[in-house]
């Protein structure tokens, strides 16, 4: 949705319907599920319960979300069927939030939630819960107060959020939520094992994945193995497919062919192709998803797909042009455009007059380690192309995978400076870490 999108009060979502993007109806939005937030803050809303003609109700995320109006909801067309399970940090709006009691914080008056606005912050695309319907008074066994309806800010009221000092471990995962997946990874790692597995579960599938993409392996591999079997394969799903791969081929073959066969056949198949390349080569390490472009895509297109904030850094800094297919294999590569030069250039030139190496020799997928780290410092690159004999592209090595397989084995051990809001997280993982100790 646009900056300065309208917000949408969920009374509106009730029942409407949830359409793919060829126009056919999948199913019914029947409730929204949000995540509280520590202290006033407006709760995150992480998806949608949405009932399919079979009854069966399933978990539909923002982020496949592509358009939400009164009448009737887009999704990408990308849909997990599995039944919806609620998490511990998870809240059903119509279920558990509406007909609440809470407070005005300005009065101490006692009020009744009617309704909630949600609205998407364009800046970080992420959906917000942030206003309050509410009625004066209260109702009685006799009668219906009549008291005065007014719209508040979440802030307004208290009776909803975490407390700020709580001692539970949903005050704990909410805290969680603010940091970067690196630095949640690194208080996993010190977590207890048991208290490992309990933040894991309740965090959703792609912040999951992430974190996963950022712990050492045996921590993967332990995580992995106490996820139930059908969310496993969806957080493998959700990881980077280079990242996914490492962590299939560490586990038991038995395991790892059960869990591809509970993806979708797409994704496994990628994950097949990754794992047939020895670990530390281009092949390896490389991931199958970069910015492809034809010929006859043109600058803007180019700085759309750019623009896209899943995408990291170092992926978001060149685009490959390819002729079709324009997925992984793909057709005869062209060329790299860097993103330094799309911005020099008009929206309506064609980025195959832009190609600024297609005289540089893209990797091969057999490529060695030391001879991938040399291509990256001889040409002060952040990415490069993986192309096989046939001239196809295959994939893209970035700089991040090169310095985590060159790095000591324990470089997540360092311990970085933590700010002061991050000192509860320190001393949970102190704590979970004396736990290990009283059990040794």
């Amino acid at each position: 949705m646009a900056a300065g999108a309208p917000r949408i009060f969920v009374s509106h979502l009730a029942g409407v319907a949830v359409f793919d993007p060829n126009g056919d109806q999948v199913g019914r939005v029947r409730d929204l599920v949000v995540m509280l937030r520590v202290g006033r803050k407006p709760p995150r809303l992480l998806g949608l319960v949405v009932e399919l003609s079979t009854r069966r109700r399933i978990f539909l995320p923002m982020t496949r979300v592509t358009s939400v109006e009164s009448g009737q909801v887009i999704t990408t067309g990308v849909l997990n069927v599995r039944r919806f399970e609620q998490r511990p940090t998870e809240r059903l709006v119509f279920g558990e939030l509406l007909d609440r009691r809470v407070r005005l914080v300005e009065t101490g008056e006692e009020v009744t939630v009617l309704d909630l606005g949600v609205q998407q912050r364009p800046a970080r695309r992420e959906w917000e819960a942030d206003r309050v319907f509410v009625r004066k008074g209260r109702r009685s066994a006799f009668r219906r107060s009549r008291g005065e309806s007014i719209t508040v800010e979440w802030s307004q009221v208290s009776g909803f959020s975490l407390e700020e000092h709580g001692q539970g471990a949903e005050s704990l995962l909410a805290t969680f939520e603010q940091l970067r997946p690196a630095d949640l990874a690194n208080v996993l790692h010190h977590l207890s094992a048991k208290r490992r597995a309990e933040v894991a579960a309740a965090l959703d599938d792609d912040r999951l994945a992430d974190v996963l993409e950022e712990l050492p392996e045996d921590d993967q591999i332990e995580i992995l193995g106490k996820l139930k079997e059908e969310r496993a394969a969806d957080v493998l799903e959700a990881m980077d497919p280079d990242d996914a791969a490492d962590l299939l081929a560490e586990l038991p073959e038995q395991d790892k062919e059960r869990l591809l066969s509970l993806m979708q056949p797409a994704d496994a198949a990628e994950m097949r192709r990754l794992m047939s390349y020895e670990e530390h080569t281009a092949g390896g390490l490389m991931t199958t998803e970069p910015i492809v472009l034809r010929p006859d895509a043109t600058v803007a297109d180019a700085l759309a797909r750019v623009r896209n904030p899943d995408l990291s850094p170092a992926l978001a800094a060149q685009v490959y042009v390819c002729r079709p297919p324009d997925e992984t294999p793909t057709g005869k590569y062209l060329g790299t455009v860097h993103f330094q030069r799309l911005l020099r250039d008009p929206p309506y030139t064609l980025v195959s007059s832009l190609v600024v190496d297609d005289d540089l020799q893209p990797l091969a997928p057999e490529a060695t380690l030391p001879v991938i780290a040399g291509f990256f410092a001889t040409y002060d690159m952040v990415a490069a192309p993986v192309v096989d004999e046939t001239g196809s592209l295959l994939g893209a090595v970035t700089v991040d995978d090169v310095l985590d397989h060159m790095l000591p084995e324990d470089w997540r051990e360092t311990e970085f400076h933590l700010d002061e809001e991050e000192e509860p997280l320190r001393t949970e993982a102190r704590k979970g870490a004396g736990d290990r100790g009283a059990r040794a």
